[in-house]
């Protein structure tokens, strides 16, 4: 294992491992929380179609962890080695991409009420937010305040995830603000950034998929 003269630095692959675990434990966790009443007041055609804010913020949520994923993936294979600090602001991450299920079975229960639906959508937002910040974080904590990243790291594809990160804050936060306006545009525009996200992510994976043929 190497060592620098400020401290140990490991590789990626335990923390990539730990990762995958976390995102897929919180995927997952987002179906539980689809689910008919314990008492159907309705035919059991119109409870399922009364539930929809439970398919819409299961889609959105799943995509956007999902995507987490996707972009998590591209950053380390970007990123060489790590250091304990880099540890901790990925736990921060994480930490974030755990919380999604419960901001979202929040909004699904109340995004049609006006007063309950503003709290969650700010609640969903906040989250968002706080993730936005920690992947920023720990990219730049790679890419630029310690060099992590591999010698031959492809500058367009450094430059490629700095850009698609930025906005993310300005864009979860208009998001949020939005909320207490109109819940259901809040997370209407949740779903928006989600699908945004999607599109700018097929870039990250370029040099990949160039190594992997080649391979």
């Amino acid at each position: 294992m190497p060592r620098t003269g400020e401290g140990r630095v490991v590789t990626t692959a335990r923390l990539e491992t730990f990762a995958d675990g976390v995102f897929a434990i919180a995927a997952t966790l987002l179906i539980i929380d689809v689910g008919l009443p314990a008492n159907l007041h309705d035919s059991l055609g119109q409870e399922l179609l009364q539930i929809w804010p439970q398919y819409l913020a299961y889609a959105i949520s799943f995509a956007t962890i999902g995507i987490i994923w996707v972009n998590h993936h591209a950053v380390l294979v970007q990123v060489g080695r790590v250091d304990r600090s880099f540890l901790f602001l990925n736990l921060g991450l994480l930490l974030s991409v755990a919380f999604i299920p419960f901001p979202t079975r929040v909004l699904a229960e109340f995004v049609r009420t006006q007063d309950d639906g503003r709290a969650a959508a700010l609640l969903y937002g906040v989250t968002m937010m706080v993730m936005s910040v920690t992947f920023l974080s720990v990219w730049l904590y790679a890419s630029v305040a310690r060099g992590l990243t591999v010698p031959d790291a492809d500058s367009q594809a450094t430059r490629r995830i700095t850009r698609s990160f930025l906005p993310g804050l300005p864009m979860y936060t208009a998001a949020t603000l939005i909320a207490l306006v109109s819940p259901k545009a809040s997370a209407a525009l949740f779903g928006l950034l989600a699908l945004f996200y999607m599109v700018s992510s097929s870039f990250f994976g370029r040099r990949e998929d160039r190594r992997f043929d080649s391979g």
